[in-house]
């Protein structure tokens, strides 16, 4: 990960803006060996989505849902040699969402090791939960979304007819 040398006064508050900004936080300890991975992979494949940056050295990175305009939650992602922490700070309306979209993800990702998911909120309401998912539930969704879009595209080219 680069660093501005020189940060703004914005660049540097922004963690402590982030906690400050949202009631709500929800923790996931996911155990895996190989969580450095994982979470470089969670961080890169939604980062082409929403923004996103891992720290490699650190084995560390971040999410920040903001694909329609405002920050509607940050996901600060750990690894450790034993497990991936996932640490999301939002609204609490918005949290089964933004558990989901993660949880699933990396549940996804890590269907060959039957990882789960577990979200634990600081305000004591109930967490989801994500996975385990199987290869074949992750080959199957696959195929059926590649069959949903080639569905779309050939309605497509029958309507531009």
């Amino acid at each position: 990960m680069t660093q501005n040398p020189t940060p703004s006064t914005d660049e540097t508050t922004t963690p402590s803006t982030a906690e400050a900004s949202y009631p709500l936080i929800s923790v996931a300890t996911v155990p895996t060996e190989r969580a450095a991975r994982y979470g470089k992979q969670l961080v890169s494949h939604m980062g082409h989505k929403i923004t996103g940056s891992w720290d490699e050295e650190a084995s560390s990175g971040h999410l920040l849902f903001d694909r329609e305009g405002p920050v509607l939650g940050r996901f600060d992602v750990v690894a450790s040699a034993s497990d991936l922490r996932l640490e999301l700070r939002t609204e609490p309306e918005r949290a089964d969402r933004l558990e989901f979209i993660v949880g699933i993800h990396l549940a996804r990702f890590g269907a060959r090791n039957s990882l789960a998911v577990v979200w634990e909120r600081t305000d004591g309401s109930e967490g989801s939960t994500q996975g385990p998912r199987t290869p074949e539930e992750v080959e199957a969704r696959a195929r059926a979304k590649k069959a949903a879009r080639a569905a779309a595209a050939q309605s497509a080219a029958l309507t531009a007819d």
